[in-house]
């Protein structure tokens, strides 16, 4: 509205200015002075044109204001899009979390077979106080491992005397394995429990099934599943390389009769057989 108030004013301008050329000028002067008053009113229009195209250029038209809509609407849009992902971040996270708690859940509850035996590159001792680096040797086969009983008779620290005890084999083993893959578990006293056959019932499975072989250092007389008896009164060492029936008998890689390599024994009397010594797992 401030535009067309100052072309008014123009307007009335150049009137006063003609008047007062017809009153007090000659033809030729008043023409002259027409042309001056022309020549001021141009400029006025000019200058007025010109503080239109200022207050046009400084006033967003419609169509401008239209035309940068879409962009202000685009930016919104990522902004809000970038909100969600960040909120999503969170949830992403639990849904992963969740997943893998299931996927171990299910592991755990996978079962075992219910028959499993390594493969074993029998050895049989060169002499009566080997036993130690021999079954350790045997059990390291069943895993790929290829070693000599000489190697693991100077590690163990083998003498005529035989090897002092579990601790020893499961110090090769690990040497051989890598790591330390191998415990030793202790049967302290002459009689196992319940508790201890079972926990060698586990350890025995868990150990085989990770595809190694268990070592025991064993005592006195045990039968076999087959009613064989054997016998080691000083103290002997076996390999352990397979289970049957859920882990409830064990299979035996033994050093000490070639004739008598393998066999399977109850895992309840194979644990009594190792009371007062240890198991290498």
């Amino acid at each position: 509205m401030r535009h067309d108030n100052d072309v008014h004013a123009m307007t009335r301008t150049r009137a006063k200015a003609a008047n007062f050329v017809r009153a007090h000028l000659s033809t030729t002067r008043r023409t002259a002075a027409y042309g001056l008053v022309a020549a001021v009113g141009a400029g006025a229009l000019v200058m007025s044109a010109g503080a239109a195209t200022t207050h046009a250029a400084t006033t967003p038209s419609a169509a401008t204001t239209q035309a940068l809509a879409p962009v202000a609407t685009h930016a919104a849009a990522t902004s809000t899009k970038a909100a969600a992902a960040t909120a999503t971040k969170p949830a992403a996270a639990a849904t992963t979390k969740a997943a893998a708690a299931t996927t171990a859940k299910v592991k755990a509850t996978v079962p075992h077979p219910s028959t499993k035996v390594l493969k074993v590159k029998y050895q049989a001792q060169p002499n009566y106080y080997w036993c130690g680096p021999a079954a350790t040797r045997n059990a390291l086969s069943a895993s790929g491992h290829n070693v000599t009983m000489a190697s693991l008779a100077r590690q163990m620290g083998t003498t005529e005397a035989g090897t002092n005890s579990a601790y020893d084999i499961t110090a090769a083993l690990n040497k051989v394995v890598g790591g330390k893959a191998y415990t030793t578990t202790e049967l302290s006293n002459p009689t196992v429990t319940a508790k201890q056959v079972a926990a060698l019932q586990r350890d025995v499975i868990a150990t085989i099934d990770d595809n190694r072989a268990v070592v025991a250092n064993v005592a006195g007389t045990a039968t076999d599943a087959a009613g064989a008896s054997h016998s080691y009164e000083g103290g002997h060492y076996i390999a352990v390389n397979g289970y049957r029936d859920n882990g409830r008998q064990v299979d035996i890689a033994d050093s000490a009769d070639p004739s008598q390599s393998h066999y399977w024994i109850d895992t309840t009397d194979l644990a009594q057989w190792i009371a007062t010594r240890g198991y290498s797992h």
